[in-house]
């Protein structure tokens, strides 16, 4: 047998006696750490090859993200990014301080620029066409922080579950399950939305609309006239100013207690073309469910009228069309939440994503450590006493991720041969012209 591969017999044995040791000292510690190759003596010339997973997302705008919260660093991989798209660092900076830690009291006090640097993909402010590397380094990292948390489990961490299925991991900072990880995301969202917003007018738009037993009542807020500046106006990142105050008061109170509290964030995706999605299992609303419900500390998901639609009569939720005076079919209410049958309709898409309370706290936890004793933990560190206002962009950047991602599948499949005009409309901006594409 070659050194690289280890025999089903040597691996069986050596987990059955529970000794990873021997494992290691059978061979496995010389495998290259990208695959795990097994072979049976009986079919030497199969192979069964074990790869890494979960760290990808989308099919056509495809992105991968990298790095650990106390490594060296976190980034992403992008492919699929059309050619000739102007795009800068500052653009993707934008977003990022959006995320960052340490913007305000009501968030971690660690201190991180989150500076990015586009280090492939791009020459002379265009895409190129191929893979889009983004970094961001770690520079305020403090693993003493984590002593204690490595030996005991936060509860309702992924600690545990991390060592339950990989056996090992990343104890600083909490590794990937870190919200670090998502930096990556926010700058693949910041190209997505570039491409939305340049390709067919589509803005996303997303804000806290829940802190704990405060909740903004509907309706408050307009969807259709709501901008960027009215949400960043304030740290909760709230459009309506009286309940912005309320929120902060509930999440300072917890904050001082060393305790947590959860919340929900509201996103809208305006002007997004007809067609996005598909049927049965590739539903749009799956596709949006599925991105964020992908991002940390998420307990909950809808969209349109979500599960105060069970309270009501068919009669009195579905969506009445009428002819506009543009001569274009619209419906009069959206309970729909602009997704029908799992295809957009070209109304509002609207969604609400519930996050769970922060759940590395400094009170004291009963708890277990990796050794199987009972024992008792105070969280030490620096962490969000409420995540809600710094996942705002997160949640914006899984949307436009979903929408970009759809909006070539839908270009690819429906529009190689001339539209239906009496039931099709285009997906592009009538005054979008490639000389309009410029810096």
């Amino acid at each position: 047998m070659a050194n690289s591969s280890l025999s089903t017999k040597q691996f069986l044995s050596a987990q059955s006696s529970s000794d990873f040791g021997s494992l290691q000292r059978s061979g496995l510690q010389k495998l290259p750490s990208q695959a795990v190759r097994f072979s049976s003596p009986r079919s030497r010339h199969k192979k069964l090859v074990i790869q890494a997973a979960g760290n990808t997302f989308g099919t056509y705008f495809r992105v991968t993200t990298f790095g650990e919260s106390h490594g060296g660093g976190v980034g992403c991989v992008i492919d699929g990014c059309p050619p000739r798209l102007p795009i800068s660092e500052a653009d993707l900076q934008v977003e990022l301080d959006r995320r960052r830690p340490g913007q305000s009291r009501i968030t971690t006090p660690r201190k991180e620029t989150d500076t990015c640097r586009i280090s492939s993909g791009v020459a002379e402010g265009l895409t190129t066409g191929s893979s889009i590397k983004v970094e961001v380094p770690n520079t305020d990292q403090r693993g003493h922080d984590y002593n204690e948390m490595s030996i005991s489990y936060r509860p309702s961490h992924a600690d545990a579950t991390y060592d339950f299925k990989y056996g090992v991991r990343s104890v600083q900072g909490g590794g990937r399950s870190s919200a670090r990880e998502t930096i990556g995301r926010v700058a693949a969202g910041a190209v997505a939305k570039k491409i939305l917003k340049l390709f067919s007018g589509t803005e996303i738009l997303a804000y806290v609309s829940q802190v704990y037993d405060v909740e903004l009542p509907e309706g408050l807020v307009d969807h259709e006239s709501m901008t960027l500046d009215q949400i960043e106006s304030n740290i909760v990142r709230c459009p309506n100013p009286e309940y912005a105050e309320k929120m902060i008061a509930a999440i300072d109170a917890v904050r001082v207690r060393g305790d947590s509290v959860g919340g929900v964030v509201t996103c809208i995706a305006r002007n997004v073309p007809r067609g996005l999605g598909s049927p049965v299992f590739d539903k749009l609303e799956a596709e949006l469910a599925k991105a964020a419900m992908s991002l940390p500390a998420t307990k909950g998901f809808e969209f349109g009228s979500g599960f105060a639609g069970t309270f009501m009569m068919g009669s009195e939720h579905n969506d009445e069309f009428f002819v506009n005076e543009h001569g274009r079919i619209r419906t009069r209410t959206n309970r729909s939440g602009g997704i029908q049958g799992g295809i957009s309709n070209g109304e509002l898409i609207n969604m609400r994503v519930a996050f769970k309370p922060t759940s590395t706290i400094s009170k004291k936890q009963h708890t277990v450590t990796r050794d199987k004793h009972e024992t008792e933990l105070i969280a030490r560190g620096r962490h969000d006493p409420c995540v809600v206002p710094r996942a705002v962009p997160m949640v914006e950047a899984m949307v436009a991720l979903v929408l970009v991602d759809q909006l070539m599948a839908q270009h690819a499949q429906c529009n190689l041969f001339p539209l239906n005009p009496a039931l099709q409309e285009p997906m592009q901006l009538p005054s979008l012209e490639p000389a309009e594409i410029s810096l």
